[in-house]
Order: C-alpha cells, then sequence, then structure tokens
C-alpha cells in the first residue's frame, strides 16, 4: 500500500518502529492475520534492518570477496568491484523487502522519524513537511542499534574516522586501517581489509583479543591474525587522534609507554549502542537503561504493557537470529497462548566470521570450572584432526576444535570450534546440548564424508585433559 496516499491520522492495531527482522516478521505475520499494521521506517536506506544493509549481509559478503582476491589483482580495483557487487546485493534485498510489505493490504509502510507524543501516539516526520500521527493499541519498537563511538580525543572530530557502515559503502581501499577493538567487528574488519590488501592494525584494551573465550582458543585465533601480517596490539590504550597531513595519527599507551601508529581510516569498533535517543520514550512512559537500552521482562513487554521491544533495543544479544526469536516471542503473546519467553532459550550459538570462523556455543572451560562442574575437555589442532578431510580439501586447516563435558552425566556444556564451516556445524552442538545428547553419541554418530561434522568421531574420542577427584 502506498503510504503517500494515506490520511494525516491514522489508527492501527498495531504500530511496529522499525524494520528489522524481529519487527518486519511480525508485521507481515499479523498482517496475514487480518490485523491493521503500520510499520514505521525512518530510511529508505534500511528497508529489511541492520542485517541486509550494514550488516551481516555485506560484511559477510566482504569475508567473502577478499578472500577471491589472487595476489596478481590490483587491490583498489578489485576492491572497488566488490564494494559494489555488496552494494548491488544490499539494494535487490532492500527492494525486496520493500516490495513484501507493499503487498500487504493490511500493512502500510511510512518512511519517517517517529517520536512518541503519549504511551499510544507516535508522530512520524516523514519529510516534505509531511506529518503523520499514528495511534496504535499495540506498539512494537524495533529500531536496532547504531555503532556506538567511543570518547577518545580529536576521533569523532577527524575525517578519517569511519563507522563500520561507512567502511563497507566506501569504494576505495585504505593503504592503512587502525581498528580500535578487537572483538567481533574489530576481527572481522581486520582480516577483510587485510585480504583485500590493506596494512591494518588493530588495537584492543585487554590483555588478549577475545576475552570472553578460553586462553586457548584466543590464542588460536590471534595466531591466524598475526599469521596474515595483521599487527594486534593487546593491553593498549588509545588517548588520542590527531590529524596531519596525508593522514591521521593514533596516539596509544601500552605498559606505561606512549606509541603511535599512522592511519589513512580509523574504524571504533567497540560495539553497538541501541537506537533510542530521539524517539521520546519519556513521552510514553517507557523506561530504559543509562545506556539506552528498552527495559524489558521475559515476554519483551517493556514498562507500558502493551508496548514491547524486539532486537538489538532491547539489550539482549545483537543477532540477528535473536530478533527473530523475539519476535516469536512477542506474537506469542498477542495472538498465542502466552507461554514463550526468553527464559526458554537454552544452548544459543554465536559466530565470528573470522576465517576460518569462530563458532561457540554454551559454557566456556572457565565458566564451567568456575560454575562448579567437574569436566573433561576434548580438544584438536585441526591440522592435527586425520578424520576432517574437508578442511585438506579446501586447504584451510587452521584452527582447533575444543568441547567441554560433564564428566559425571558426558553431557556437552559447551564447544569452541575455530575451523571451516564452523558456522554451520555449531548448530549440530547446540542441538545435541539442548537435548541432552551425550558426547559418547556424538563421537559415535554416522556423518557424511567428507564433511567438517566427521571431525566429531575424532576429536571425542580423545580426552586431553580431565578433573582429578579431590580427596575427601
Amino acid at each position: 500500500m502506498n503510504s503517500d496516499s494515506s490520511p494525516v491520522g491514522t489508527h492501527a492495531d498495531v504500530l511496529v518502529l522499525g524494520f528489522g527482522k524481529g519487527g518486519k516478521t511480525a508485521a507481515a505475520q499479523l498482517g496475514r492475520l487480518g490485523k491493521r499494521v503500520v510499520l514505521v521506517e525512518q530510511s529508505e536506506r534500511m528497508y529489511g534492518g541492520t542485517c541486509p544493509n550494514v550488516g551481516c549481509i555485506p560484511s559477510k559478503g566482504m569475508v567473502h570477496h577478499s578472500g577471491l582476491r589472487r595476489p596478481e589483482d590490483p587491490p583498489q580495483e578489485f576492491y572497488a568491484r566488490a564494494v559494489d557487487e555488496i552494494q548491488a546485493v544490499r539494494e535487490f534485498m532492500r527492494v525486496g523487502n520493500r516490495g513484501a510489505m507493499d503487498a500487504m493490504e493490511t500493512v502500510e509502510l511510512i518512511t519517517g522519524r517517529p517520536v512518541f507524543v503519549d504511551p499510544h501516539t507516535v508522530r512520524v516526520e516523514a519529510g516534505g513537511g509531511d506529518v503523520r500521527t499514528i495511534t496504535a493499541d499495540t506498539i512494537l519498537i524495533n529500531t536496532g542499534s547504531e555503532p556506538r563511538m567511543p570518547d577518545i580525543a580529536g576521533l569523532r572530530e577527524s575525517p578519517r574516522t569511519m563507522t563500520s557502515t561507512d567502511l563497507l559503502e566506501r569504494r576505495g581501499l585504505p593503504e592503512r586501517l587502525v581498528i580500535i577493538g578487537a572483538g567481533p567487528i574489530g576481527i572481522e574488519f581486520a582480516q577483510i581489509y587485510r585480504h583485500f590488501g590493506s596494512e591494518v592494525t588493530l588495537i584492543a584494551a585487554r590483555a588478549q583479543i577475545l576475552p570472553e573465550q578460553d586462553d586457548d582458543v584466543a590464542a588460536a585465533a590471534h595466531a591466524i591474525l598475526d599469521d596474515e601480517g595483521i599487527r594486534v596490539v593487546v593491553g593498549a590504550t588509545v588517548t588520542e587522534v590527531r590529524d596531519e597531513t596525508g593522514g591521521a595519527v593514533v596516539v596509544y599507551e601500552q605498559d606505561g609507554a606512549q606509541h603511535t601508529v599512522a592511519a589513512d581510516v580509523i574504524l571504533p569498533a567497540v560495539g553497538r549502542t541501541p537506537a533510542t535517543q530521539g524517539l521520546g520514550l519519556d513521552a510514553a512512559g517507557v523506561q530504559t537503561t543509562d545506556d539506552g537500552d528498552v527495559l524489558v521482562d521475559d515476554h519483551l513487554r517493556t514498562s507500558q504493557s502493551h508496548i514491547y521491544a524486539l532486537g538489538d533495543v532491547n539489550g539482549g544479544p545483537h543477532h540477528t537470529y535473536i530478533s527473530l526469536d523475539d519476535s516469536r516471542i512477542v506474537m506469542d503473546q498477542l495472538v498465542g497462548d502466552g507461554r514463550r519467553s526468553r527464559a526458554d532459550r537454552v544452548a544459543i550459538p554465536q559466530t565470528l566470521f573470522m576465517t576460518p570462523p569462530l563458532a561457540t556455543v554454551g559454557l566456556t572451560e572457565r565458566a564451567a570450572r568456575d560454575t562448579g562442574h567437574r569436566v573433561e575437555i576434548a580438544e584438536k589442532p585441526v591440522a592435527e584432526i586425520i578424520a576432517m578431510p574437508r578442511a585438506y580439501a579446501v586447504q584451510e586447516t587452521r584452527g582447533m576444535m575444543k568441547f567441554i563435558i560433564d564428566a559425571e552425566t558426558d553431557l556437552v556444556l559447551g564447544a569452541a570450534l575455530l575451523s571451516i564451516d564452523a558456522q554451520e556445524v555449531i548448530n549440530t552442538v547446540a542441538l545435541a546440548i539442548r537435548h541432552d545428547i551425550t558426547a559418547t553419541e556424538l563421537r559415535d554418530s554416522v556423518y557424511t564424508h567428507p564433511s567438517t561434522t566427521e571431525a566429531f568421531n575424532e576429536v571425542l574420542n580423545t580426552i586431553v585433559r580431565a578433573d582429578v577427584p579431590q580427596a575427601a
């Protein structure tokens, strides 16, 4: 339905703020049920949400394209072509998401900036002086997140500073890229741009990258970055950014000494912040944390019982699949039996799309021990797993596999897979944890060949370390 011909004032059964995964899924399902739905997205460039426009799809596309570059390919030309191809995919998905909503008679899409007037009313400035007032019985907040900018002198003001969104759309390959932050975004972009041909420096505040992982897993990931020529600086604090002729200088302190590194582009990669500023949540009576996350209960209901918050905006993990599951919880509240909640989530996997990917689920070894489990550890470097010929077939034998097992029950407590296909294989482990499949069953199962999953036959056959019971 074309929003341009709609009346100024509109009442909806459900008003959805934000065209992200959770919001658009709920809007489509409610529309199919005959509900009058209004979906508001502040930018036509963001139809479909963060993932297909400025997040998962373009970044993973760049991971793929960067891995295709041969030594003889001109870096700048190859990079510009990759950016153009990725943006073409982004446009295809954006148009498809818009078309899907336009095809639904009971769903209206409005492009404009929403601001709450009261708990049931939102004012939308739709551009060109067009102002809409939407009232609704139920409101879903799905406005997503945006890159966080750390408070570093000169960083925000420097023309060399770019967000991950800016960088993905830039057709010029930076010769020298400095990344502040060594979490998933920082590591992923460090490898992307190193593979395209940039000199990359990755600055981490903590003593190791990926501090949430066990030391051996983090060390294996660090070794891969080192081998690729990425300069990784750990235990460092960036204090200043200075613009100079021909570039910028990033100043940091490490071990009590001051150091500098030159940059053509600086990427702050210190996480994302909820996109709630300017929404007028105070007028709606919707409570937030000091960081701007919308406070919700396990059913995603805010401090206003008719308002829900889905996706990155509610303080949960910033994953598209979590936003999708949020939509299931909300739909169960609106048209189901109301039992589904965030508490139902068990063994949710996640993947850092470095090369090879690092996929994890469940407890780390450290967390398992800290919570009182008596654990056994099965782990092997990929290069030593004979029963994993797929790694040799595709010439990617870097990384490791690690399983944390409860010594008393033989149940898998967690896993870290730093290997080819890890983003797929981890789902099998997650399913095993959810359904109490033992490590022995995983070890002795029949898997296709040649595959990555069949590595379980070998890795889980050797316990490389086990707790020894304490004497009474």
